[in-house]
């Protein structure tokens, strides 16, 4: 099945910027278990080795791998899409994509479990139009974006030492 690109830089700014408009909830917290990369695969690895992966999006700079398995999970909830993807042959991201309120709270969950809890503040809510949580550590950090009336989730999972190369492939007139 052939998909147009995952989160292109372009339509991902355009996204942000709509986002923009709309009140918005952000929590962040420290990652106290940093993974330095995802599912076994340390950042930097290359995903062309990696016998459970399948490339879905090749590209000169940046390629985009999947796993042979479906359907696609994180923990132990269902995602629409999970893509592993690297820039210059080194891995460097991996990002979801998810729908419904359900899944939104089970990875959620999952990933405060998983990483640390996420650090609220004096009269905050956890709810709202759009939320985004993040995780930090020193190797790998955790965006999450969550569009309430949508209901729709987008993960990235990424290197902190190499995602910002992704922004050296940002046409220079941008959108």
């Amino acid at each position: 099945m052939k998909f147009a690109p995952l989160f292109p830089s372009l339509a991902l700014g355009a996204a942000m910027a709509a986002v923009a408009e709309v009140p918005c909830s952000v929590w962040a917290g420290e990652m106290v278990n940093d993974p330095n990369g995802f599912s076994g695969i340390v950042w930097g690895g290359s995903l062309a080795d990696v016998p459970s992966l399948i490339e879905v999006e090749p590209g000169n700079r940046i390629q985009q791998y999947e796993s042979r398995r479906h359907p696609f999970r994180l923990g132990d909830t269902e995602v629409d899409v999970l893509r592993f993807i690297s820039i210059d042959r080194q891995f460097a991201r991996v990002a979801v994509r998810y729908h419904g309120q359900r899944s939104h709270d089970e990875i959620l969950g999952y990933l405060q479990i998983k990483y640390g809890p996420i650090q609220r503040f004096p009269h905050s809510m956890i709810r709202g139009l759009n939320q985004q949580f993040t995780w930090r550590g020193q190797e790998t950090e955790i965006n999450l974006t969550h569009n309430g009336v949508r209901e729709r989730g987008y993960i990235f999972i990424e290197s902190r030492t190499l995602a910002p190369r992704f922004n050296d492939v940002l046409p220079e007139h941008g959108f």
